[in-house]
């Protein structure tokens, strides 16, 4: 029986390291080629392990092109990403709380409609959104990255709502009875409940705007006003691409989001895990 054991355990973890590597191959590429030369990337694309470490490929990346280094692109995306995120926590909230808290009589006709958005493609958008943001003058500002966000969204709404159900309505009735008004109610008693969920939204909205490449590229015109996501395009011109410098931006733009993923990481796991969950 321990000789089965052992066999099955070493199985088991042959299998989940074999798994760990397959999930962690990207990311390991692209740290590989971020410190290789463009003759060493195409001799060896598949290759992890470069042969000369070039670290200069992320000096080179960081200088940027036409006097714009990549710090100019980090606060951009910075800026967009930060204020992004208020607006989807802010709304989404405030639209949650409505919606699992407020009764009124079109609530379940505008609930539905609300998720039946969440059935639209992004992409079918794209040309009405286009057109409505050209018609405000907004197009070659920030504006259409930003302000959408403090009008909701459907998943986040849902995913909050969800995490608010489980509080019991008890706590509510007893905060009233103690002279509680609505707002009160909101921001004393069901914002330090649901910090968890928030701190979901938060980090996936932070990482849906700082990864935002199709935004920036409809409504921003001028190089100055690039976030990193649409920068790391401008290694690739009619010459060919400099992959070493553009992979070394890459992995440096992958910095914010891991330094916020392990910050967040255990209100992230309890959020996502108790969403859903009805206690």
């Amino acid at each position: 029986m321990k000789t089965k054991k052992r066999v099955h355990d070493i199985i088991y973890h042959i299998c989940m390291i074999a798994g760990c590597f397959i999930m962690l191959y990207p990311l390991l590429w692209l740290l590989g080629s971020s410190l290789k030369t463009n003759d060493e990337y195409y001799a060896s694309p598949y290759s992890i392990i470069p042969k000369s470490w070039a670290f200069s490929n992320y000096i080179e990346g960081w200088a940027g092109f036409a006097r714009l280094t990549f710090t100019t692109f980090f606060k951009n995306s910075m800026f967009i990403a930060v204020f992004s995120t208020l607006g989807t926590v802010v709304s989404c909230t405030l639209v949650a709380y409505g919606f699992s808290r407020i009764k009124f009589k079109t609530r379940r006709f505008w609930f539905a409609a609300m998720l039946l958005t969440m059935c639209l493609p992004s992409q079918v958008l794209m040309i009405p959104q286009y057109l409505l943001f050209n018609q405000l003058g907004w197009v070659g500002t920030y504006l259409p990255l930003i302000i959408p966000h403090f009008c909701g969204g459907a998943f986040n709404v849902f995913l909050l709502m969800q995490f608010m159900k489980n509080v019991p309505r008890e706590m509510d009735e007893a905060a009233i009875m103690d002279g509680c008004n609505p707002f009160q109610l909101f921001g004393r008693i069901m914002l330090p409940l649901v910090k968890p969920a928030i701190s979901t939204v938060a980090v996936l909205s932070f990482m849906s705007s700082w990864s935002d490449f199709m935004g920036a590229l409809l409504y921003l015109n001028k190089p100055n006003m690039y976030p990193v996501s649409y920068a790391l395009k401008l290694f690739s011109d009619e010459n060919g691409t400099n992959y070493g410098p553009m992979f070394a931006m890459s992995v440096a733009s992958l910095v914010p989001i891991l330094i916020l993923f392990f910050v967040f990481q255990k209100s992230l796991v309890e959020g996502i895990s108790t969403t859903g969950v009805k206690g």
